[in-house]
């Protein structure tokens, strides 16, 4: 089963915006991978150790996202790609959906795409379904379990969160998934994988 999980290079969470310039910044806070999008690389590796096959990180930004990837890499994905390019800088939901669709039509056969609910940073909880949309996949969001998965017929069975309760809902494969916190506990990188991490060459 191949599964291909996007990432985005956040602020920390404990940043403060600040204004310089005219423009708006988050200062000098560390960058890391977006906590929402823990989750998602959570769900992807144990996919991967149940079903076999790959599980490849995706993630748009500047060179310096390659870090985001390296902590991908890390705590135990196959591959690790970076989408960049200087007229993608300030792009809104909708171009970086479109982005990261063309980027995941290139890697090939993939079962199932996973992505975290939203970014801390922007927030808009978009991205997600406009990937489904421009792939023209079933989109399955805020996704608390994920209940069965059947390879061969091409279904997969979640619940989701609502106000109301959870709800199951099934989907023909490929789909893109959204998970939000509580769907795992995502892993720390070991001192090994941080090892070939930093040794590892992250295609552009």
């Amino acid at each position: 089963m191949n599964i291909v999980f996007c990432v985005k290079q956040t602020p920390d969470s404990a940043a403060k915006l600040q204004v310089t310039d005219n423009h708006v910044t988050w200062g000098d806070s560390p960058l890391i991978v977006n906590p929402w999008d823990e989750y998602a690389y959570e769900e992807a590796l144990q996919l991967r150790e149940k079903f076999g096959g790959k599980a490849v990180a995706v993630t748009m930004g500047p060179e310096s996202a390659v870090e985001a990837l390296k902590t991908c890499l890390a705590v135990g994905c196959d591959e690790a790609y970076l989408v960049s390019d200087p007229q993608l800088k300030g792009s809104d939901a909708s171009a970086t959906a479109y982005a990261l669709s063309k980027a995941i039509q290139k890697a090939g056969e993939v079962d199932l795409v996973l992505m975290g609910k939203m970014s801390i940073d922007g927030e808009t909880g978009l991205t997600s379904v406009m990937v489904g949309r421009h792939l023209g996949w079933n989109v399955l969001t805020n996704v608390i379990k994920i209940a069965e998965i059947d390879p061969d017929a091409k279904v997969i069975k979640v619940e989701r969160m609502m106000d109301e309760g959870r709800q199951v809902c099934t989907a023909s494969l490929p789909a893109v998934v959204s998970v939000i916190k509580g769907i795992n506990e995502p892993r720390y990188p070991s001192f090994m994988g941080i090892r070939k991490a930093a040794k590892a060459t992250v295609p552009t």
